[in-house]
């Protein structure tokens, strides 16, 4: 993985996630960890949400994570904003559920009541290809 591509993600922890139902895309911000090579991505919704009953549907979704908290004003012209494309998939192992909400808190201890809801469900983002933009006309793409 491209070292600028990891250091976006592993500096962050808030996503869009892009889901879609049919031909209708949803957009939602969402907190996120990341395993310790960046291979995969960790997140948690309800059941009950729109996003994941469009993943029941359509596993195939993108996530978005950018760098325009920290380039602001002046720096705007170095921003940059990652795609990654992928499959999402429902932890069902009792192990990686703990590992996922355990790497969660420790990035999020304000979504300990969310997580602990008995709807919660634990998600693993399994990436497939990356596009970096830099700037306004700066582009890396790179296949996982």
């Amino acid at each position: 993985m491209h070292e600028k591509i990891a250091a976006l993600i592993t500096t962050n922890d808030v996503c869009v996630l892009a889901t879609a139902s049919g031909m209708t895309p949803h957009c939602s911000l969402m907190s996120y960890a990341v395993t310790d090579d960046g291979r995969e991505i960790w997140l948690a919704t309800h059941k009950n949400t729109k996003k994941y009953k469009n993943m029941e549907e359509n596993p195939r979704v993108s996530i978005l994570i950018d760098s325009r908290e920290r380039d602001r004003e002046d720096r705007r012209s170095r921003a940059k904003a990652l795609t990654i494309s992928g499959v999402m998939e429902t932890a069902r192992e009792r192990d990686k559920i703990a590992a996922i909400r355990s790497r969660l808190l420790a990035r999020h201890p304000h979504l300990a009541a969310f997580l602990d809801h008995p709807d919660a469900v634990f998600l693993v983002f399994r990436a497939e290809r990356y596009q970096l933009l830099e700037g306004v006309d700066a582009a890396y793409y790179e296949e996982a």
